[in-house]
């Protein structure tokens, strides 16, 4: 008995060694990681809330929907949480005793006496006593690959709605400013008759006329251009999709309703939010606990063993019936000389660890650069937008003055096609400019670690 209680106290007599000491996070610097332009005065933030709240359109709702269920990537992100969590059951069971059946039977004869049979049926045992931390080391370093796993499916998640979003409202950006170039090229095509008609009557040379004909072919031409991007933009969204390249059902780019307020919570959450900084934290983690394992290899291992049968064979006696055969043993193995290996697994492991520090230091920073550039983005877009739609409106009033002053005589064709050529840039830009606003929505939605509320996984406590 007293040697129980003494093994049985080991391990808190050794806990100053440093094996058993728990994984604790860092502390971190926070404060201004969202500069000055986020005014981050609650934990309200974008990537708090269900992209159905952000994504309202019904079209796009459906095509996320079918995203999360068919995609591959995300499927294999899946099954990658699955290996993982097998993993850690593997660990856990480590802490159990392992049992094997390993029966045998014999048949000799001696100088052709009588065969004589012989048998053992026994079930070993093996106990691996963790005293110095090995086995929970390994178990803990497990747990932190499963999270890890989880949060790679995460992250799959959030990057797929996202990609989704911006295709599918890139289609609504080329539909617009299809639609605006083939009225452009309509237009122009109804110039060159205009032309053509007043060449007739002696109003105007034949380098105007071919000049007109000249600009309404590239309108044309780039009317070509956008059907094959948006046949092309179809096809990318088909393959997130798991599906064969089609046409995709969308609506317009003027039914997109931006949030009234781009609120981004405090820095702190972007531990939790995101991703990609809790999975270097979970890097660091499992740092922590190799480092830990390789300390416990200093350290010997307890191994109780023994088993339990059924012989009729015992010593140079034949036993027949059979007889119980019991044994039990106890072995203490100390590494004492490996040439340095353990030595330096230790100073791998805490570099390891060193690197794996540096890289959730430096994930947390990029993350906070990539909320502010898409929040600036957002403001900047807005504010485009407004200067946009002033500029299209001065610019329709000069291109109808200048054709009126044109077919009186009083100005030149020139001045009438700069004018056209400017206020078709003027539509085309607002377009993207408006894209330019939602896209940086979709940024800042990713960017603050949007999609943990559809994961799918298993989200219980795996202790």
């Amino acid at each position: 008995m007293k040697k129980i209680i003494s093994v049985l106290f080991i391990p808190a007599l050794l806990s100053s060694c440093g094996i058993y000491n728990s994984y604790k996070q860092p502390e971190v610097q926070t404060d201004g990681l969202f500069r000055d332009t986020a005014v981050a005065e609650d934990t309200t933030s974008l990537g708090n809330v269900h992209w159905r709240e952000i994504f309202t359109d019904p079209k796009l709702q459906a095509l996320i929907e079918k995203g999360l269920q068919n995609n591959t990537d995300l499927q294999t992100a899946r099954l990658r949480v699955e290996e993982a969590e097998a993993a850690l059951l593997t660990a856990r069971l480590s802490f159990l005793p392992s049992l094997a059946l390993n029966p045998q039977g014999s048949l000799s004869s001696f100088d052709g006496a009588k065969a004589t049979k012989t048998y053992t049926i026994p079930v070993a045992a093996s106990w691996e006593i963790d005293i110095f931390g090995k086995l929970r080391n390994a178990k803990e370093q497990s747990k932190a690959a499963y999270e890890q796993s989880k949060v790679y499916q995460q992250a799959v998640q959030t990057q797929l709605v996202a990609s989704i979003a911006n295709i599918y409202y890139t289609l609504l950006m080329l539909d617009r400013q299809l639609e605006i170039s083939t009225q452009t090229a309509a237009h122009w095509r109804e110039n060159v008759v205009t032309m053509q008609a007043m060449k007739r009557a002696g109003m105007t040379t034949e380098d105007a006329v071919a000049q007109t004909e000249a600009n309404c072919y590239t309108v044309e031409a780039s009317v070509l251009t956008l059907k094959r991007q948006i046949n092309e933009t179809e096809n990318t969204l088909s393959v997130l999709l798991a599906e064969m390249p089609h046409a995709i059902e969308r609506g317009q780019l003027e039914d997109w309703q931006h949030p009234e307020a781009l609120t981004v919570g405090v820095p702190l959450q972007l531990l939790s939010n995101r991703p990609d900084v809790r999975s270097a934290e979970l890097t660091l983690q499992q740092a922590f606990y190799t480092t830990n394992a390789a300390r416990s290899a200093f350290y010997p291992s307890l191994v109780l063993s023994g088993s339990a049968g059924w012989t009729n064979s015992a010593g140079g006696y034949i036993v027949n019936p059979g007889k119980w055969l019991l044994s039990a043993v106890g072995s203490l193995t100390q590494p004492l000389f490996a040439k340095g290996t353990n030595i330096a697994r230790l100073k791998i492991a805490k570099a390891q660890q060193e690197e794996a520090l540096l890289g959730f230091q430096q994930s947390l920073l990029n993350a906070g650069s990539e909320v502010n550039n898409a929040l600036v983005q957002c403001q900047t877009a807005r504010g485009r937008i407004e200067l946009d739609e002033k500029a299209i409106t001065s610019l329709e009033t000069a291109v109808s003055s200048t054709e009126l002053k044109m077919k009186h005589g009083s100005t030149t064709y020139l001045e009438v096609l700069t004018a056209q050529e400017t206020l078709l840039q003027a539509q085309l830009t607002w377009v993207a400019d408006q894209f330019d606003e939602i896209q940086g929505v979709i940024n800042l939605y990713q960017a603050l670690g949007g999609g943990r509320e559809q994961e799918s996984i298993n989200t219980a406590s795996h202790e």
